[in-house]
Formats: structure tokens, C-alpha cells, sequence
């Protein structure tokens, strides 16, 4: 059956493809609720189907170039159409929205946790993953095409999480209380520039992040801290937006001439003085939460001056980066991940296997520090530091680091750190970078240097929610 066949119940003329023939509309076919039935009688034009519904990047493991060759339908790549539904809104305890937020500018809402927590909706979806030789494939619809898997809707928060210390509940506010202060608490620092008030919370272990994102809602595994499928989600979604594996490539607002976006997010909160920083504040936070509101949903970056006590001899400004409404996806302080635990083998020298097996989990209540219980292992980690040259990718598009021996602006652009042990060990992962870690931090930025109970100044997480 040739196209013909296809034009006769209207799938040409889909709007969401951009194709101009008669047929049913996007209204139409959305409210068909799934196009199983219709692309289930037509498996002859499946090629043709999953080419105009979709749209993503091919990137080649042998090539070192970071950009990628945007595929499928590239009129969608202007639309943006999975992307375009990502908005921030308030979120109550059991995951009702409560508002949604002006898209272009958030800093009229009330975003103090009386009325929810501040979140990004990332709108169901489907997805695929697709390797052929050295080619990697990420492909992304609004429909189910036939390999494709469901990503379905889920919130992140807008911000690097802070905590309600009177409840001890994971929160995403712009709150500059007591109740709600960050880093490590430190209370003395109020009424100084290092104060920590409104803040992200770091100094807190992974168990005790999940801890407190589940007391939000009691007998309940829907909130959670940063989870590793987010972190994946969302880092996607940037590549086949931009079109580039590096997340610090320079920040340009204007499209280029074919309509796309370009360039990235810039450096990030990553170019601060490690030893000033130490000095001002011990590596606590230095980013005040929500202070890239104005953009609202938007993608850019926003300056912040840092206090004079950091540099009493300079004036020392940083660009806060912003995706679609998520502030600081990477840089300023490393985010704990949940839902991946990598065991860690001895040399053979010390009676190991030489192996560091990635192990993951997408079921949140079954996620847990002490085990592998209930986790799939999808391929191993690189046993090196070093900037990232390939990832494990696969079936699930897994973004853990497989082999170093990349640079700051090749392959993926981001670095790689991991210890072993003497004996075999389960280790958490971080993502993303700190304030100090400038070229090295980004997206794809990864640490399994860490066991779950690690706490430390300059490590914090977000907040998730995840419907059952």
C-alpha cells in the first residue's frame, strides 16, 4: 500500500507534520487519544509515520565534534511540539495542579509554598532510542509510534530544592524565611552576605534527600528527590533542542537561519574561585532560588553579582542559566540522583572483577541505598576520570559515562569522576557540577565518588514528582 493509502484516512494531513493535504487535524487526532490503531493497519508506512511524526539528533561515537545532525521531521524542530508544552505551575501535596504560571514572567505569582510547590510539568511523551554502528539516535513524539516508549507527565522542580526545616519536607519555593533556609543551616550567617536564606539545601545525604521528598505526601513513593530518569529526561531534551552535546556551549537567543536554536546555556554558575568561595561562605550555596523568574517558561541566563565579601578587590558576576523554566540544570551545586546505583568491583589485584556496573531503576518505590533489588543493570561505567568520550546509551539512552578521554569541547564536553575501592562498594551519582568545576561541569557532568550517605556543603538535589 503506498501513501495513497495513508492520504485516504487523513494521516498526511496532520497538522502537527506540517503537510498541507485534506484529512483529520491535530484537534482531530489529539482527540483520538493514540494513533496504536491507525498506524497498527499500515505497518508498510511505518518508516514514513515515525519520519513525520518525529523529531530528534543523530550523533556519530567516532566523530569528536559535540554538534549533532538534527533528524525527522524539521519542520518540528521549529514547533518544537513536546518541548513547547514544558511550563511551570504550583503543584499541591498530592500532585493537583494548582496554578500554572505566566509563561513569560513568574515573579507576580506567589511561589513561597502557601499555595504549592514551584514545578516544571514535562508533558507525556514518547521516545526512542536507536544505535546503529557508531550513529546514536534520540528521536521524541507527541504520538506512540511503534518502538517508541512512553515518558509519561512528571514535574521537576524549577529550583535546586531547599528544605522546610520546621517539617522537614524537600521543598522548590522562593521563601527567604527561617523555616526555609539553606545550605548547611547555619542560622549565625542571617544577617550577613553569606547568608544562607533562601537557598538551596545541600549538606544532606541522598537517604535523607528521598526522606524528605516523601514526607510531602505520607504512603507514598509519587515525590522524590532528583531522580536519574529526570536528569536523563531533561538532558535529552536539551540536546535535541540545541542540537549540541555540550550544555556550556556559549548562550545565544536568536535562531539561526533555518529557524532552530542554537548555541547552549553558557558556562554556568562554574567559574567561581574555589579558594574564595571556601573563604566567603565554606562551599555553601551562592544562588538565591528563583532569581531567573523573569524568564518564566523561557531558556536563557540571568547575571548575578556576587556580595563583596567574596572579593572585596573585584566585582565578580556569574550567568544563572535557566531551561524552560528549570534554573541551574547544571553548575552552582552538584545535584544528588536517585534511582541508579553503581557497584563499584575491586581491582583483580584486590580480588575484584574490574567492573563498575551502572544499575537502574524506574519504579520509586523501590528505589534504596543498600541494595540492587528491583534495579536493571544497563552497562558500566568508566573506571577513569576524564572528560567524557562515550556513554553507555543503549536500549534507554543512558547517559552514564562508558569512556573517558574527551575534552572540554569534544565529544560531550563535560568530565567524569569515580574512585575505586579496595572492596566492592555501592555508590550513588551526582550530576552536574559545582560553582568551582567551570569547564567540566555541565549536563552530562557525572561523580559516583559518593555512598548515599555522603553530605557535603556543595551538594544539593531537586524535587520530583511522579504519578503512580
Amino acid at each position: 500500500m503506498g501513501n495513497n493509502g495513508l492520504e485516504s484516512i487523513g494521516i498526511h494531513g496532520l497538522e502537527v507534520i506540517g503537510a498541507p493535504m485534506g484529512g483529520i487535524d491535530a484537534k482531530t487526532a489529539k482527540e483520538l487519544g493514540s494513533l496504536k490503531d491507525v498506524i497498527g493497519t499500515f505497518e508498510g508506512e511505518i518508516p514514513y509515520l515515525s519520519e513525520n511524526l518525529s523529531y530528534g539528533i543523530e550523533f556519530d561515537t567516532g566523530v569528536s565534534s559535540p554538534a549533532c545532525t538534527r533528524i525527522g521531521n524539521l519542520s518540528l524542530h521549529k514547533t518544537l511540539p513536546v518541548h513547547s508544552r514544558m511550563k511551570g505551575c504550583l503543584l499541591d501535596d498530592d500532585g493537583n495542579v494548582v496554578d500554572y504560571l505566566d509563561p513569560t514572567d513568574w515573579t507576580g505569582a506567589v511561589r513561597d509554598g502557601s499555595r504549592g510547590q514551584v514545578m516544571v510539568e514535562i508533558p507525556k511523551h514518547y521516545r526512542k532510542f536507536e544505535t546503529e554502528g557508531t550513529k546514536r539516535r534520540v528521536l521524541i513524539s507527541e504520538y506512540p509510534l511503534p518502538g517508541y516508549h512512553e515518558v509519561k507527565k512528571q514535574y521537576v522542580s524549577a529550583y535546586q530544592a531547599t528544605v522546610d526545616r520546621t517539617n522537614s519536607k524537600l521543598s522548590s519555593v522562593v521563601n527567604t524565611t527561617m523555616q526555609y533556609r539553606g545550605g548547611n543551616n547555619t542560622s549565625a550567617w542571617d544577617e550577613l552576605s553569606e547568608s544562607l536564606l533562601g537557598m538551596p539545601a545541600t549538606s544532606i545525604s541522598r537517604t535523607n534527600f528521598r526522606t524528605y521528598a516523601r514526607n510531602r505526601k505520607a504512603n507514598s513513593a509519587e515525590w522524590n528527590c532528583m531522580t536519574y530518569d529526570m536528569q536523563k529526561t531533561l538532558y535529552w531534551l536539551f540536546v535535541i533542542e540545541y542540537a549540541t552535546l555540550n550544555s556550556q556551549k556559549a548562550y545565544n537567543a536568536q535562531l539561526d537561519s533555518n529557524g532552530y536554536r542554537q548555541g547552549g546555556l553558557g558556562d554556568g554558575v562554574t567559574t567561581i574561585n574555589s579558594t574564595k568561595w571556601n573563604s566567603f561562605n565554606s562551599y555553601n550555596p551562592l544562588i538565591p532560588c528563583g532569581h531567573t523568574d523573569s524568564l518564566g517558561n523561557g531558556t536563557g541566563v540571568v547575571t548575578f553579582t556576587m556580595p563583596t565579601a567574596y572579593d572585596s578587590e573585584n566585582t565578580v558576576t556569574v550567568n544563572v542559566p535557566r531551561y524552560r523554566g528549570v534554573e541551574n540544570p547544571f553548575g552552582h551545586v552538584w545535584q544528588w540522583t536517585d534511582g541508579i546505583n553503581i557497584r563499584i568491583n575491586p581491582t583483580e589485584a584486590n580480588g575484584g572483577n574490574e567492573l563498575s556496573e551502572v544499575f537502574v531503576c524506574s519504579d520509586p518505590s523501590k528505589f534504596t541505598d543498600s541494595g540492587y533489588d528491583g534495579y536493571t543493570i544497563v552497562g558500566h561505567e568508566a573506571r577513569t576520570d576524564g572528560y567524557v568520550k562515550k556513554i553507555i546509551f543503549g536500549e534507554g539512552g543512558e547517559i552514564m559515562p562508558s569512556e573517558v578521554g574527551g575534552g572540554s569541547t569534544t565529544y560531550f564536553c563535560d568530565y567524569h569522576y569515580t574512585d575505586i575501592p579496595t572492596t566492592t562498594t555501592l555508590r550513588g551519582v551526582l550530576f552536574g557540577g559545582d560553582a568551582g568545576n567551570g569547564a567540566r561541569a555541565g549536563f552530562a557532568y557525572a561523580g559516583s565518588h559518593y555512598s548515599p550517605s555522603n553530605a557535603d556543603a556543595a551538594v544539593g538535589s531537586r524535587l520530583c514528582f511522579i504519578p503512580e
